[in-house]
């Protein structure tokens, strides 16, 4: 449809948003008439975001196929079994929505499609001749989402182009992986956002290595630490640094750790504080998670913040939890607060590496009220446990490449590609015959996009007080021509630069409601429509229209009948500049 009149088009807006919309994208989708909340993470997409959504799609199709990539389409009911075969049945935890149908059969609404595309090169694929394959589908996902926010940023259904990759070896993998990063790269800027693309952690998924594609804004939920000197950028989750801005302070050396009291200290603030007076860069925090549902100790600067992805990859767990209180006083003897890892062997222990050769240190006792002085890390931990690199890093530490000081922002994730290799391939038997007549697994790789979150993220980046500022490529429509006044000469008019523009094909939503000019004003300007033609009675009077860029302030007269020309040709320029 490349044209449509506004009175007959549904468009709901609304001049207040909801209170609970904090972030722009929220607020902006919902007064402009995009969305309305049905429950608590879960959307209606009314006509304006049904368009744009699909023009988003369709720039996701278009760069998929255009590396090899075959559309399918399957079912978002998944029977149990088939998540029991790679494990992660009880791995997704409360995460994954469950269901039993009226035989009693165990069901799932399907949160990604690892293992049923797995499934499908299970039975299908048999050698290496058919290798390489890409298959990918545009389709729901269902995620229980604990905490839903921010209108389309946390929700519990969402459309995801999810892409697999099936290759021979490692090689076809680094291939496959290389060619979904630049086409998730074209993707992202035909769709007009600012992205980095950050070293992630691979959490649930699994597999070797992984890449988020971020988009800087303070609506995200995501930390991410970049350098501006050099490439280097990487989700806090994974990121590294040359180490904390302030050294370690040491404290007075001894031949073995020793005990003294400490009543009613249970914080690292309160250690520091007088009489004792041992500042956090002085203090070992140990902190105690259950990995795989085995208990392990942490150990980082009391003064520094443990990152759970990282001490998740230090134990290789798939899941990972802080122990509860029930949970730490059997294994420890004592009550978070009084807690150390000094001669500790009931659980793995991992130490921060920024920890190695720290001496004078001061930890808990594993006795309520008492803590110890006078640790050595290297003598009284690491004999027992294992460096790794656990701490958060913060801005303003060197970057690990080139020395410079790190920057940390907010960023929203739209899109996350894995290598896979063999780890799903293995566990649900999926294997091929090589040249040699040798049997070896597929070499698989993962790659989701969030649909709805590119819509988001464009408004997150590209909006004013007014409105939304589309960018002209996911637009709703690309024009929108606005009659100001009631004259039959008005309407005229504009029906015939309507039909112009149709003609040329650009897309235009025909404003021919009987509103007041700043009502429609208004209305455009919400709407973000990327160009705004009026037809009023002063252009009128010299056959020409008002031409405004949404994006822009200069509003200039325009030949009426060159005004679908100029459309065009921006339409034109804009395309080839994405």
């Amino acid at each position: 449809m490349n044209a449509a009149r506004r009175s007959q088009l549904f468009i709901p807006t609304l001049k207040e948003a909801p209170a609970d919309a904090q972030v722009a994208s929220h607020r902006l989708l919902v007064r402009a008439g995009f969305v309305r909340q049905l429950g608590a993470g879960i959307y209606d997409y009314l006509p304006l975001a049904k368009r744009t959504l699909a023009k988003v799609e369709q720039i996701i199709r278009e760069e998929m196929d255009a590396i090899g990539a075959q559309e399918f389409y399957l079912p978002a009911l998944h029977p149990a079994e088939i998540w029991k075969e790679s494990g992660r049945w009880e791995v997704m935890g409360d995460n994954m929505f469950r269901l039993k149908d009226r035989k009693g059969g165990d069901y799932c609404l399907g949160m990604t499609h690892e293992e049923i595309f797995t499934a499908i090169a299970r039975d299908e694929l048999r050698s290496y001749r058919q290798l390489p394959q890409v298959w990918y589908q545009i389709q729901t996902k269902f995620r229980d989402e604990p905490r839903p926010k921010s209108g389309l940023l946390r929700v519990r259904q969402f459309t995801m182009k999810d892409a697999y990759s099936f290759d021979v070896d490692a090689a076809g993998l680094d291939k496959s992986y290389e060619d979904q990063r630049v086409a998730y790269e074209k993707v992202f800027t035909r769709c007009g956002l600012r992205f980095v693309g950050v070293q992630a952690h691979s959490g649930a998924m699994g597999g070797s290595a992984s890449q988020e594609f971020m988009v800087r804004t303070d609506a995200g939920e995501d930390d991410v630490a970049a350098c501006p000197a050099c490439s280097y950028a990487a989700n806090t989750e994974t990121a590294r640094s040359k180490g904390p801005l302030a050294p370690v302070r040491s404290g007075e050396r001894l031949d073995a750790p020793r005990r003294f009291p400490t009543p009613g200290v249970r914080t690292i603030d309160a250690l520091a504080q007088p009489p004792h007076g041992r500042p956090g860069a002085m203090q070992l925090k140990s902190l105690i998670y259950v990995a795989d549902e085995k208990p392990v100790v942490a150990v980082v600067r009391g003064d520094d913040d443990l990152n759970e992805a990282k001490l998740q990859t230090a134990c290789g767990a798939t899941m990972l939890r802080p122990a509860h209180p029930e949970e730490i006083r059997p294994l420890l003897g004592a009550d978070a607060g009084s807690l150390g890892a000094v001669g500790f062997t009931g659980a793995p222990v991992f130490v921060d590496e920024s920890l190695r050769g720290a001496a004078g240190m001061v930890t808990g006792a594993n006795q309520d009220d008492f803590h110890l002085e006078g640790v050595d890390v290297d003598r009284d931990l690491l004999r027992h446990g294992k460096l790794a690199d656990l701490r958060s890093v913060r801005a303003g530490e060197g970057c690990p490449r080139c020395g410079a000081a790190l920057d940390l922002f907010k960023a929203l994730e739209v899109g996350h590609i894995f290598k896979l290799g063999t780890k799903y391939s293995v566990s649900m038997k999926a294997s091929v015959l090589k040249a040699d007549g040798a049997e070896t697994p597929i070499v698989m790789g993962s790659y989701g996009i969030g649909v709805e979150r590119i819509m988001a993220a464009a408004i997150e980046l590209h909006h004013d007080q007014d409105g939304i500022v589309w960018p002209l490529s996911i637009a709703p429509f690309q024009a929108t021509v606005l009659t100001l006044g009631a004259e039959p000469a008005l309407a005229q008019a504009a029906e015939q630069v309507v039909k112009e523009l149709s003609a040329a094909g650009v897309e235009v939503l025909y404003d021919d409601r009987d509103e007041r000019a700043g009502v429609k004003f208004k209305d455009a300007d919400l709407l973000g429509i990327p160009i705004r033609i009026a037809v009023g009675k002063r252009g009128l009077a010299e056959g020409k229209a008002e031409w405004k860029l949404r994006r822009g302030k200069e509003v200039e007269l325009v030949p009426l009948g060159a005004v679908a020309q100029k459309a065009r040709a921006l339409v034109d320029a804009e395309t080839r500049r994405s």
